[in-house]
């Protein structure tokens, strides 16, 4: 077949006939990206190539072994997931300057040149589904069929799990099954001065495994901005970046090396990423902005042909106890795992609370922390911008002068039984300065947004507070008719706002579990729902953060899991729902 820009992709087709006869059950995301692969079937600027995604499996399958040194057999997800890196090309027309024969001048020619189309792949994927195995397909394969000098990087929370990529190398290196790997690994390693044919051509070294044959190098990084940042890399694969406490975005990181070095005028081979994972226990990180760029991307509201997803995950917890449900997170199981395995976990994840939020996140998809979060992560995704002019709102005040945010929520009840949510926070410049590079640039957005003001001090003086936010609602038209707040570090706001106002509608919201429980309950259904429409990705910070602790009675009190993770937000719209709640005839 060949090149075809209509032809439906070999693996994918046996995939999406097995998922319409029901034989595969798939989650929504998978559903999602599908419709993405369809549309690059019906594209005519897009091509299919059969013969390289062959290549890609004749390889792997008659030269690679495994660590244990059986013979390589490609599961049909590594085939499936491939295809889309090596199946898929697109053409540019560009001018290229070809020099005479005889040596003098030249002269611009029009060329058509065959480019890949994916650059980055994102594989989330339950534990035992052996990515890590598949990353060392990718990386051979580039390694020693790519004739290009290469430089390729993998890495991992720790060097432990990096070097599972290159281990099924090393023992490959070892066996020399195939064709290939004898050519490469003929002639000793320490003949540096003989002939070239008889020196060993790849070989593992102090440096990584290294193609003498091609000046190509694969290379074990650690998992750091500092390490990785402006590599000049063709290849690289991320194992578990939504794993560990990972609070930097490698992959931007290596992105932005890779894109530069391989976009060269005269490199036209692109770079190729493949960021590989269980999901993760860590929230408000890189990893969630990046799950959210991926959904962007998935449900069509930003475009991006050179990314390929693939998201595994049960649709809702409840599937945990449906086990013909459990492809949908791992599409390996029944072969790189056992459901008795999984089945052992489940039974584990009852019987023991403090792994259960770790089983649930790395075999079953569903983000987790080892806290229980209040709000779910689907929850915590921002709405569509709106706009609340002059409308009726309960506000609620969390106040503090140290290093919490000075917190302020608006609360707008909606005729369809919704919320529309804005907020506004208030902090030191000295308090932004004093926070990590990385959390300064969440910060930076939040003010970007007009979420969060940066006061100048080093301690908030609540007068200027005041004076700002009374001015805000001025200029955005908001109609306050009640106001909740927490007692703590409110007494000067408070009477102000009560001179300036009038006594009605003012509501002091005591914090504990007893008290909290009930309008905590109430908001979580309502976020169940998609009924609270906040749009600031503050909110959704704050949201994140949040986590509830039970007293005896099963009553339960908003915290936060660690110093840095704010949620003075949601406490003040807690506080402003509760005023709402007391005021609802202010609002007839």
């Amino acid at each position: 077949m060949a090149l075809s820009n209509t032809a439906t992709p070999i693996y994918y087709g046996q995939f999406r006939d097995a998922v319409l006869r029901g034989e595969i059950p798939i989650n929504k995301e998978i559903e999602m990206e599908m419709h993405r692969i369809d549309a690059l079937i019906a594209n005519p600027g897009v091509w299919y190539d059969d013969q390289a995604i062959q290549g890609f499996v004749n390889y792997c399958e008659n030269e690679l072994t495994l660590t244990n040194g059986e013979d390589l057999r490609l599961l049909d997800t590594f085939k499936l997931w491939a295809e889309q890196i090596f199946g898929w090309y697109y053409f540019v027309d560009r001018s290229v300057y070809e020099p005479s024969p005889d040596g003098h001048g030249g002269h611009y020619v029009r060329k058509r040149i065959k480019k890949r189309l994916i650059h980055k792949q994102y594989l989330i994927v339950a534990r035992g589904a052996a990515k890590s195995m598949y990353a060392s397909c990718l990386q051979s394969y580039f390694l020693n069929v790519d004739t290009a000098t290469t430089y390729q990087v993998t890495t991992a929370p720790t060097m432990l799990q990096a070097e599972e990529v290159l281990s099924p190398i090393r023992t490959s290196i070892t066996r020399s099954r195939g064709p290939l790997f004898k050519f490469l690994t003929e002639g000793s390693l320490q003949n540096t001065t003989g002939s070239k044919a008889n020196r060993c051509k790849l070989a593992s070294t102090k440096k990584g495994i290294e193609n003498f044959l091609t000046g190509s190098l694969l290379q074990i990084r650690p998992m750091s901005i500092d390490k990785l940042q402006g590599l000049k890399v063709k290849v690289a694969t991320i194992d578990e970046w939504l794993s560990g406490d990972v609070r930097e975005d490698v992959i931007g990181a290596i992105e932005q090396g890779a894109a530069k070095e391989q976009g060269s005028a005269e490199n036209n081979n692109d770079y190729l990423i493949v960021a590989i994972s269980s999901e993760g226990t860590v929230r408000n990180g890189p990893g969630d902005s990046i799950k959210m760029e991926l959904m962007s991307i998935l449900k069509g509201e930003y475009p991006n042909i050179h990314t390929s997803i693939w998201w595994y995950k049960l649709d809702s917890i409840d599937e945990v106890a449906e086990p013909d449900k459990w492809i949908k997170a791992n599409p390996n199981i029944g072969k790189t795992v056992t459901y008795e395995t999984y089945q052992l976990d489940v039974e584990k994840a009852e019987k023991n609370p403090s792994a259960r939020n770790d089983i649930l996140a790395k075999r079953f998809g569903i983000p987790m922390e080892g806290y229980t979060y209040y709000f779910t992560y689907e929850e915590t995704l921002p709405h569509r911008r709106k706009d609340y002019w002059q409308m009726p709102c309960s506000l609620g005040a969390d106040l503090s002068q140290g290093n919490d945010f000075c917190a302020f929520t608006f609360l707008f009840p909606l005729s369809n039984g919704c919320f529309g949510i804005k907020t506004r926070n208030y902090i030191t410049e000295l308090t932004l300065m004093k926070l990590p590079l990385a959390m300064r640039a969440k910060y930076d957005e939040f003010a970007s947004e007009g979420s969060l003001i940066v006061m100048d001090g080093t301690i908030l003086d609540m007068m200027e507070v005041y004076e700002d936010l009374d001015n805000y609602i001025s200029e955005v038209g908001y109609d306050v008719r009640c106001f909740g707040f927490d007692p703590y570090n409110a007494r000067e706001f408070v009477e102000r706002w009560e001179r300036e106002n009038g006594p009605f509608g003012i509501e002091k919201v005591i914090q504990g579990a007893k008290t909290e429980s009930v309008p905590l309950g109430e908001l979580k259904k309502l976020a169940e729902e998609r009924m609270l429409l906040f749009d600031e990705k503050l909110m959704s910070f704050a949201m994140g953060n949040c986590i509830t602790m039970e007293d005896t009675n099963g009553n339960r009190k908003l915290l936060k899991k660690r110093y840095e993770a704010k949620i003075d937000a949601v406490a003040a719209m807690m506080d402003a729902f509760v005023a709402y709640k007391l005021n609802k005839e202010a609002f007839e």
